[in-house]
C-alpha cells in the first residue's frame, strides 16, 4: 500500500492537507522535486509532507496559496490541523522521540513514558481502563527507552510538578520504586531533572504537560490531550512552548535540591 493510500483524510486533518498537496500537485503536473524547488526544500520534505509523515509548516502554506493562487486554502487546512486533536498523533510521535538529541518535558500530572518504571507504566495503563492489552501496551513503553541505552542517549530535561511526584500509582511500594528509579536517572549525565514544588501556587504550567523535541535540522513540540493531541513543527508554537518553558524552569528548584524533595516524598510514602 502506498503512503497516499494509508491516509485518512475523512477523520485526520493533517491527512486532509498531505491529501490535498498532493492532488494539486498532480494537478499542475509537478513532480515531487519541481514542487520542492519553488518551495526551497527537498523532494524528500515533499514526500515526508504528503505522507503525513511530516506536517506542511506554515510558511510553506502561505507560498502554496500565493504560487497556486489558493485564496488562502492550505493555510486554512493548516489551521484547522493545528487546532484539532489529532488521535493518530502516536504514530507521528515515535519515530521523533526516537531520533531527538534533546527531549525536554514539562510533567503536569504523571511521569513522561521514557522515565516511568514497568511496574508504575502497568499500573498507569491497567488503572485507565481504555487499553485492552495492558501489557502489550506496557512493552510498547519500554521499548520507547531503548533509546536512553544508545551510545549517545538524548539529553533529558524534565521540569516534573509535584503532583505528579506524590500521586500514589498503583499504591506506595510502586510509586517509592517510581521516585527511586528518578533520584537514579537523576545523577546521569545526559539528565537534568528539577521539580515545580506545590507552593509555588498558580503559574504557566497549570496549562497542561508538553514536550519539545530537538533533532539535528529540526524541532517539534507535542501538547497532552485526552483523546488524542497535536504535534506542530510550526516556529512560531515552537517559540511559544520554549518560552513556556523557561517561565515554568524559572519557578523550578534547582537540581540537587529537586533529588532531595524527591528522597522526602519517598521516604513519607508508607
Amino acid at each position: 500500500m502506498t503512503a497516499a493510500k494509508r491516509l485518512d483524510p475523512d477523520n485526520n486533518h493533517w491527512h486532509w492537507l498531505a491529501a490535498d498537496l498532493r492532488v494539486w500537485r498532480l494537478e499542475r503536473n509537478l513532480t515531487q522535486t519541481t514542487l520542492g524547488k519553488l518551495l526551497g526544500v527537498t523532494k524528500s520534505h515533499v514526500s515526508n509532507w504528503e505522507s503525513a509523515r511530516e506536517n506542511l509548516p506554515i510558511k510553506h502554506a502561505e507560498t502554496l496559496d500565493r504560487i497556486w493562487r489558493t485564496r488562502g486554502h492550505f493555510v486554512r487546512l493548516r489551521r484547522l490541523a493545528e487546532k484539532a486533536h489529532d488521535p493518530g498523533w502516536w504514530s507521528q510521535y515515535t519515530p521523533l522521540e526516537a531520533e531527538a538529541s534533546r527531549v525536554s518535558y514539562w510533567a503536569l500530572a504523571i511521569i513522561p513514558g521514557l522515565l516511568q518504571t514497568e511496574d508504575y507504566a502497568r499500573a498507569l495503563i491497567d488503572e485507565g481502563q481504555i487499553i485492552d492489552d495492558v501489557e502489550a501496551a506496557v512493552g510498547a513503553r519500554m521499548a520507547r527507552q531503548e533509546v536512553l541505552g544508545r551510545e549517545k542517549p538524548p539529553e533529558l530535561r524534565v521540569l516534573i510538578n509535584e503532583a505528579a511526584l506524590d500521586q500514589p500509582v498503583g499504591g506506595p511500594e510502586i510509586m517509592q520504586g517510581q521516585l527511586a528509579h528518578l533520584v537514579a536517572l537523576s545523577q546521569e549525565r545526559n539528565v537534568i531533572l528539577r521539580t515545580v514544588p506545590r507552593a509555588v501556587g498558580a503559574h504557566i504550567g497549570l496549562d497542561g504537560s508538553f514536550t519539545l523535541l530537538t533533532g539535528r535540522k529540526w524541532s517539534a513540540a507535542y501538547m497532552e490531550a485526552n483523546t488524542g493531541g497535536r504535534l506542530t513543527h510550526d516556529p512560531t508554537m515552537l517559540d511559544d512552548f520554549a518560552r513556556r518553558y523557561d517561565l515554568i524552569g524559572a519557578e523550578a528548584l534547582s537540581a540537587s535540591a529537586s533529588r532531595s524533595q524527591i528522597a522526602r516524598i519517598m521516604e513519607a510514602m508508607q
